[in-house]
């Protein structure tokens, strides 16, 4: 199924049941007096975190949510029914932005959570709430309040631990693939991953975490060009990027420090917050150069880029360093935790 992981809705709250005027009218009982009810309230709009559902694509193609009005009030002081409200089931990690204000309306990361979206207007008063001593007949009563409306956008970020970065054909989808069981698209071209995948990556028996591979960025990622750009949000939530560097380009013409530093460019225009997080150095591909050269290239690009974190340098088709970066990671992670 195609990855579905921003929709647009509207979301319609109901009205509230306006008070009735209404008199007592029963054989021996004169001037029985008021007997308007109220009038029910309105039917709210709730989204709910469901992670049973994957994609936003049902919201696609249902764009309009409206909930009930309420009843209005009867005779005998009988209040009107009020409406159900509507529960919106979206997958967990759905932010929900009031497109008017640009406010935050919900943030689904827990699965069950619930966010109101709409809130239902209240039931209007019948004129049984005004009679006092000095007004025994009031022929008044309140029209239920209004229901709110709203337009929103949703955007599904995927919930992960660590996030891959790295130019298109970096390995990213050959890294993920193997240090976990997850099977994205693997190429000899450009742009084979077409949409997030995530894996989960076992440590240990009771040490896990999970880790989310994007489409590889390219320079002007930021104001749109290619396809990460779509997916940068994804990165958000979690705790540590991976920079993947391809350790021994083909092509002569390319410069593995200057993609790097693009790449952190486009990061830092598309979000400071972005920037900021924890990223590591992976260098791919040690298994295209002979044995000790991987490394002193490494090393140099180390050096050019004055790096200062951690670095590695992996081959994610043989395997070779993959463990040792998973159980950095862990570490890394763990003592976050703590």
């Amino acid at each position: 199924m195609k990855f579905v992981d921003e929709a647009r809705i509207s979301v319609h709250a109901g009205k509230g049941g306006d008070g009735a005027v209404s008199f007592r009218r029963e054989k021996y009982v004169p001037r029985g007096g008021p007997d308007g009810g109220d009038g029910g309230r309105g039917g709210s709009v709730y989204a709910v975190a469901d992670r049973n559902v994957n994609t936003l694509i049902d919201y696609r193609y249902a764009r309009l949510h409206r909930a009930r009005d309420g009843e209005k009030g009867h005779g005998k002081q009988a209040s009107g029914r009020s409406a159900d409200d509507i529960r919106l089931r979206m997958p967990v990690g759905t932010v929900i932005v009031d497109r008017e204000s640009g406010g935050i309306m919900g943030d689904l990361t827990a699965d069950g959570q619930v966010a109101l979206l709409a809130q239902g207007g209240r039931g209007g008063l019948g004129n049984v709430n005004f009679k006092s001593s000095v007004n025994r007949a009031p022929r008044r009563a309140t029209p239920g309040g209004p229901g709110e409306h709203r337009e929103l956008a949703l955007e599904l970020r995927v919930l992960a631990d660590v996030g891959l970065l790295g130019l298109p054909n970096a390995g990213k989808s050959t890294f993920i693939r193997a240090v976990s069981s997850a099977r994205p698209k693997v190429a000899d071209y450009p742009f084979t991953t077409l949409h997030p995948s995530l894996g989960v990556v076992r440590v240990d028996v009771h040490r896990s975490y999970v880790v989310a591979d994007i489409p590889g960025l390219i320079a002007g990622a930021a104001e749109g060009a290619g396809l990460g750009h779509q997916f940068l949000r994804h990165l958000a939530r979690t705790r540590l990027l991976l920079h993947l560097v391809d350790v021994a380009p083909l092509d002569p013409g390319t410069d593995p420090a200057r993609d790097a530093r693009a790449i952190v460019a486009e990061l830092r225009k598309y979000d400071e917050r972005l920037y900021r997080k924890p990223r590591w150095l992976v260098f791919n591909k040690a298994d295209l150069l002979p044995p000790g050269d991987a490394e002193r290239a490494a090393q140099a690009l180390v050096r050019r880029l004055r790096w200062k974190g951690p670095w590695f340098v992996v081959s994610a088709l043989s395997g070779r360093g993959c463990r040792e970066v998973c159980q950095a990671v862990m570490r890394h992670l763990e003592a976050g935790r703590r």
